[in-house]
């Protein structure tokens, strides 16, 4: 099973009305980009703008953004 992305940020299709057995395969080869994808995006460009440690590597900006981003798809869900 694949981790929960929130689905299309910019959806081409209406995902409901297909029936594909991996939607994450749909939306990258009709070139949608995925909400979990989007949020990690916006995270990484807030911390890069406002460094806590200059010497931070990108492989820790890029983990962080997408740790900001699943914390952000699960606050979603949250009633």
């Amino acid at each position: 099973m694949s981790k929960d992305n929130g689905g299309p940020a910019f959806p081409v299709a209406d995902p409901s009305k297909l029936d594909l057995p991996n939607l994450d395969e749909y939306y990258r080869a009709a070139g949608g980009m995925t909400l979990r994808d989007y949020f990690a995006a916006k995270a990484i460009t807030g911390m890069l703008a406002s460094p806590i440690q200059s010497q931070s590597g990108a492989d820790m900006y890029a983990r962080d953004a997408y740790t900001i981003a699943d914390a952000m798809l699960l606050e979603r869900v949250k009633p």
